[in-house]
């Protein structure tokens, strides 16, 4: 029976992102997830309202940017902390 630690149980937890950093995690997401959208989908609503191109092109972001990008940039975020902790 090995007693060594896995890699799991000697890492430790990262805090918090600030709300500095928080806010550039989410920059980082949306501006590059609405650039992308208004190139793709942008022609499609050219002749639609202000509120409904706003609202779709929200509908299609938004569950992007929390479910897709977000856990991703947290990943990173917390790889470079640590990575920088252990030197």
């Amino acid at each position: 029976m090995s007693t060594t630690p896995t890699a799991a149980a000697t890492t430790r937890p990262v805090a918090a992102p600030s709300r500095h950093q928080l806010a550039l995690m989410i920059w980082l997401a949306v501006f590059p997830t609405l650039t992308v959208l208004n190139l793709t989908v942008g022609s499609l609503l050219k002749d639609a309202n202000t509120v409904l191109r706003t609202l779709v092109m929200a509908s299609i972001a938004v569950p992007i940017v929390v479910y897709l990008l977000l856990p991703r940039l947290h990943r990173v975020r917390a790889r470079l902390l640590s990575r920088g902790a252990a030197r």
